[in-house]
């Protein structure tokens, strides 16, 4: 018994040996075959996304989210707006919040002309360590193999994956955006990846799978990653007209002279917050009008809390260089009459982030929070933690620089509140008008090389 187990280990140890030379081997061999960096270009991110849960459909039904909460034998056309350009692209798929592998039976990249319609001489199908399907683990996610395409900045780019499974078989629900103030295209059954013309079933307002879109830029140029909540999503904007702030950010960083501009990725999640993981819809149960609970999935509705991920959807993004948070009006709201959070412990939870951003080398940029009385969970004791906050971003200089979008669109009558023209009508999320103000107070010297 004594030789077998020490037969067993030792054949457990050559196993791993031989299993990390191969992965150092591979990891050696990605640079010169996938052009991971070539001639003083590099890879990094121009459009990313932060994804999080919709559960699996209740009893067949959606739980509320609308068209695509089910896709099955049928092909996803995905709309992103690149911030800069690049000689070549790569996209990320993930699986991140799946239980189950994940199958991709086709993928594809293309310049999208309008609508559901790409431009043909762009068209590239993309293949995943040479093979034109991929199965992506539960909880992981793959990069596909570099095609070479001009990719222009600001441009929309035409994703689409054909999933020959069903999305709703995952018990643990779909990896997916909510918020992608964006038309997407579910196609018919079967496979239509690369077609012209993509014959549409239905359309959808979320992201499925996907990441983040990466291209071959020069190195050395910047990547600004926006940290947020839904002010940052793009909430209540005109949907397909990339009116968030962080696309105003980009425009105007394209629009000035000089270098390559820095890449924007928005990470904001609606009802997202810095100290809590998702509390779904519960939270809103005291007004008239609440919705059905959600299931208890931390990850789901508003997703998991800017502290648990910051590391993966911050620090691990290619290139990053900055950082930009504008994030806690939630922590501050949904804790309706509450004492808690206090503000010593949101200050904390900055304080975090900070942290984690200066051990990786990058600047980080504070954004003071907008106004919200008129909002449904405006409370006394809110604004005063908010006037608290904002009190520490702008004296405190534990941020390496603050971005002052209160002052940008509060009312100078009432401080409290948005300016009118800058609210979308709920008072708490600013109007296509309010995001685009919000993006010209902001210094674009920040981001100088």
């Amino acid at each position: 018994m004594r030789l077998g187990t020490l037969w067993q280990g030792h054949r457990r140890r050559r196993q791993i040996l031989v299993v990390t030379l191969v992965a150092v081997l591979a990891a050696a061999f990605i640079p010169a075959c996938a052009g991971t960096q070539d001639d003083g270009n590099t890879w990094v991110g121009t459009w990313a996304t932060s994804p999080v849960v919709l559960p699996p459909p209740r009893d067949g039904t959606p739980q509320g989210l609308g068209p695509a909460a089910r896709i099955q034998d049928q092909t996803v056309r995905q709309i992103v707006h690149t911030s800069i350009g690049g000689s070549a692209v790569r996209v990320a798929v993930t699986n991140l919040f799946g239980s189950q592998p994940l199958e991709i039976g086709a993928a594809h990249v293309a310049l999208r002309v309008d609508g559901a319609s790409i431009d043909a001489e762009t068209a590239r199908p993309l293949q995943f360590g040479g093979q034109p399907t991929v199965t992506i683990a539960a909880g992981s996610m793959v990069v596909s193999d570099a095609v070479e395409l001009s990719v222009p900045a600001l441009a929309d780019l035409a994703i689409d994956l054909y999933l020959p499974g069903d999305s709703s078989a995952d018990a643990a629900g779909a990896t997916f955006h909510a918020g992608a103030l964006t038309t997407n295209y579910l196609s018919t059954t079967g496979d239509h990846t690369g077609a012209v013309e993509l014959p549409v079933e239905d359309t959808f307002q979320s992201w499925f799978y996907l990441l983040r879109v990466e291209v071959m830029a020069p190195e050395g140029s910047p990547v600004i990653v926006t940290l947020g909540d839904s002010i940052t999503d793009g909430t209540a904007s005109t949907s397909d007209t990339n009116s968030r702030w962080p696309d105003f950010l980009a425009r105007r960083l394209v629009a000035r002279p000089g270098d390559t501009p820095p890449a924007v990725l928005n990470v904001g999640i609606a009802g997202n917050r810095v100290l809590s993981d998702n509390a779904g819809l519960a939270l809103f149960r005291q007004n008239a009008d609440a919705p059905p609970l959600p299931p208890p999935n931390p990850n789901a509705q508003f997703g998991p809390s800017a502290r648990s991920r910051f590391d993966r959807e911050v620090l691990r993004q290619p290139g990053v260089t900055h950082v930009i948070v504008l994030e806690s009006i939630n922590d501050i709201g949904m804790a309706f009459e509450s004492e808690s959070p206090t503000v010593e412990e949101l200050i904390a939870g900055h304080m975090s982030l900070i942290e984690s951003a200066h051990t990786q080398g990058l600047k980080i940029y504070g954004g003071t929070l907008t106004p919200f009385e008129g909002a449904f969970y405006f409370r006394d004791v809110g604004e005063t933690k908010r006037e608290a906050f904002n009190e520490w971003i702008r004296t405190s200089g534990a941020y390496d620089a603050v971005i002052d979008f209160d002052a940008a669109v509060r009312d100078p009558e009432q401080p409290s509140k948005f300016q009118e023209a800058y609210h979308s009508g709920d008072w708490l999320h600013p109007s296509d008008e309010g995001y685009r103000i919000m993006a010209e107070a902001i210094d674009l010297t920040l981001f100088d090389r």
